[in-house]
């Protein structure tokens, strides 16, 4: 893959060459900073050229992300982080690549001594184990506890889907598939019930009618209140 780091207005800003791209793409996400897809068909040159007249927003829109990074877990080596049934252990090695291992309830993270604990990249690392943890957990757990709920409150669904969804805790498909995001594993057990019978509910319910709360209402115990509870939580961040 080809990049190219540039700088406008002290901004830091990685240039991609995609294959996929079909127009300039700018992205900007925690850990991860500014980067720039650039078609083929786009130079790098025409690519700074066009990003440099973005730079304002991008500017504003980077202010808004470094602000989100203070609110996330900054891991250091002696970080202690425990999911439901994993816990992280950071290790530093003088041989070995940057890789991460979750196995035997561990999430195994090797850090090289020629990487510093605050780079992104080793911080991604970590948190790629750790979403792989949550996921195993995931797909042990929720499956089960769709069946357990529909067939206690008598709802019918076709499939249950677990995946690294971080903008909705779950969906309900026109056709009922429920699709329930891994980072529901950081919920309390009472709320990640509410979540799946928000979802059951829409098996029969295909809005946020009155009739739908009414529903969601009678197989939660107090449906107004665990949604506020489950806002309180950013899926995007931890």
């Amino acid at each position: 893959m080809q990049e190219k780091i540039i700088d406008i207005k002290d901004v830091q800003i990685t240039l991609i060459r995609s294959q996929r791209a079909r127009s300039l793409n700018i992205t900007i996400k925690p850990f991860k900073g500014v980067r720039v897809s650039v078609p083929v068909s786009v130079s790098f040159k025409k690519a700074e050229e066009v990003t440099g007249k973005s730079i304002d927003w991008i500017k504003s829109h980077l202010s808004k992300i470094q602000k989100a990074e203070l609110l996330f877990t900054f891991f250091e080596l002696d970080t202690k982080f425990q999911t439901r049934s994993h816990h992280l252990e950071l290790k530093v090695s003088e041989n070995e690549k940057l890789r991460s291992v979750v196995k035997n309830n561990k999430i195994s993270v090797t850090i090289p001594e020629s990487d510093k604990i605050n780079d992104a990249e080793v911080q991604n690392e970590i948190r790629k184990a750790i979403e792989l943890a949550w996921r195993n957990e995931a797909k042990e757990y929720l499956p089960e506890r769709v069946k357990e709920l529909a067939v206690k409150h008598n709802f019918v669904y076709k499939k249950v889907s677990v995946k690294n969804s971080k903008t909705r805790w779950g969906s309900c498909s026109f056709d009922n598939n429920i699709n329930l995001s891994l980072h529901l594993m950081r919920l309390p057990n009472y709320l990640v019930d509410y979540v799946i019978l928000h979802e059951l509910v829409h098996t029969k319910i295909k809005n946020h009618s009155k009739d739908f709360w009414q529903l969601l209402d009678i197989v939660s115990g107090n449906a107004k209140k665990l949604d506020r509870e489950v806002k309180d939580y950013r899926i995007q961040i931890y």
